[in-house]
């Protein structure tokens, strides 16, 4: 009998993971989506493209290294080398791989409309082999860092990934964009920002809803257990948690434009509902429902300020956000988590942001540099006044309507 049971909640338990991977699988559709929509016209094809390789690329490198490097688990051809006892060795490393392909993501929108594609998937195969790995070992592994220290025992804690994940991803795309410059117009010789307005906007507020969507597999997944009456309720309160938050995260953001700008800037709502989703992932399972709501909330306001900021101060051209959403709020959802857990400390959480994005942004700032030095990573200014879906994919996304 007990053997039974104990088969049943394997089989439970191995279902609910896949099923969560499916669900962030489905966040590519919606990273898709939303810079398909905050871009100009000319360069959809291309960004589609890009989102399209750049998870087939990490699903490839997290398979053939990237998982032993990080996890010290082979993949063998025949499957995942060992066993899992509460669940699938095979289903753990399907719903590792698509983190990873999200953390990627993070990159594709911030470079958009004026890098090669090329040389964005070569950063690609080695950010997702290697670099995303190696702090992923250090972190969610509980590995020592460079045989020093181990996170977790200064009180470092990241339940799913507002660190690990979404602020990795956005300082590797901080890197990307220093190197790469901004586009062409954007900035004026006086300094002064222009607007450079994205061309779907309905496309833009589907894809961050299916990515509010498949925040619940994220999340929810990352409870790594479903069957048991303790599971199931950690799974139900994850799942309240990371909606409020998102929630909280478009009213702040909505509130803070109409009394900044007057008006509602939908951009600004869309980045909000994910500024809340991304500050409540380093720990949806402490709160109460009131108290992810105001970490939401807190991270929307954020990144209205540091989107405006890194535009106008910085001069930093990111076309959708992406580092503000999920680097500057990625932090605040770091530096929440000891505000509802007395597990963690600040001391901890900031040395294990600090550690995250020195390894990541400094080895991503090298990779691109080689990248630009033997490959080039820029399109010419006459192919990016044309738009790099002709130059780099040899077709448009709206023929009928660019000619």
């Amino acid at each position: 009998m007990e053997n039974t049971i104990l088969e049943m909640q394997f089989a439970i338990d191995t279902f609910y993971f896949l099923m969560m991977g499916a669900l962030v699988m489905w966040m590519a559709a919606g990273f898709s989506m939303l810079e398909a929509g905050m871009v100009r016209s000319k360069n959809t094809a291309e960004i589609l493209t890009k989102n399209i390789g750049l998870f087939a690329i990490a699903c490839t490198m997290y398979m053939v290294y990237g998982y032993e490097l990080m996890y010290g688990g082979g993949v063998m051809l025949d499957g995942i080398s060992g066993a899992g006892d509460k669940y699938s060795s095979a289903a753990d490393f399907f719903f590792q791989v698509v983190f990873v392909a999200t953390a990627m993501s993070i990159v594709s929108g911030a470079v958009a409309e004026r890098m090669k594609l090329f040389a964005f998937f070569a950063f690609a195969i080695v950010f997702t082999g290697i670099i995303y790995p190696m702090e992923g070992a250090w972190t969610w592994n509980g590995e020592a860092v460079f045989g020093l220290f181990v996170l977790g025992d200064l009180g470092f804690s990241d339940f799913a990934g507002s660190g690990i994940v979404h602020m990795a991803g956005a300082a590797a795309a901080l890197a990307g964009v220093m190197v790469l410059g901004a586009r062409k117009g954007k900035y004026n010789k006086d300094g002064t920002s222009n607007a450079i307005p994205g061309a779907n906007m309905p496309l833009a507020t589907l894809g961050t809803f299916i990515l509010w969507m498949g925040w619940f597999g994220f999340n929810g997944g990352s409870v790594l257990a479903m069957a048991s009456k303790e599971s199931a309720n950690a799974v139900a309160m994850v799942f309240l948690n990371t909606n409020a938050a998102a929630a909280g995260g478009v009213i702040a953001a909505l509130i803070l434009v109409k009394l900044l700008w007057g008006k509602a800037d939908l951009t600004m709502a869309l980045n909000g509902a994910l500024a809340g989703l991304v500050a409540i992932t380093a720990g949806p399972d402490t709160p109460t429902a009131l108290e992810a709501t105001l970490i939401g909330a807190v991270g929307g306001v954020l990144v209205v300020f540091s989107i405006s900021m890194l535009d106008k101060v910085f001069k930093i051209d990111d076309p959708v956000g992406a580092i503000s959403v999920h680097g500057v709020v990625g932090l605040w959802g770091l530096l929440a988590v000891p505000l509802t857990n007395s597990g963690v400390s600040f001391s901890g959480q900031l040395i294990g942001a600090a550690t995250i994005f020195v390894w990541v942004f400094g080895t991503s700032l090298v990779l691109w540099l080689v990248l630009k030095a033997i490959m080039g990573i820029r399109v010419s200014e006459e192919e990016e006044a044309d738009g790099v879906d002709i130059t780099e994919c040899g077709l448009e996304a709206y023929p009928e309507f660019t000619k």
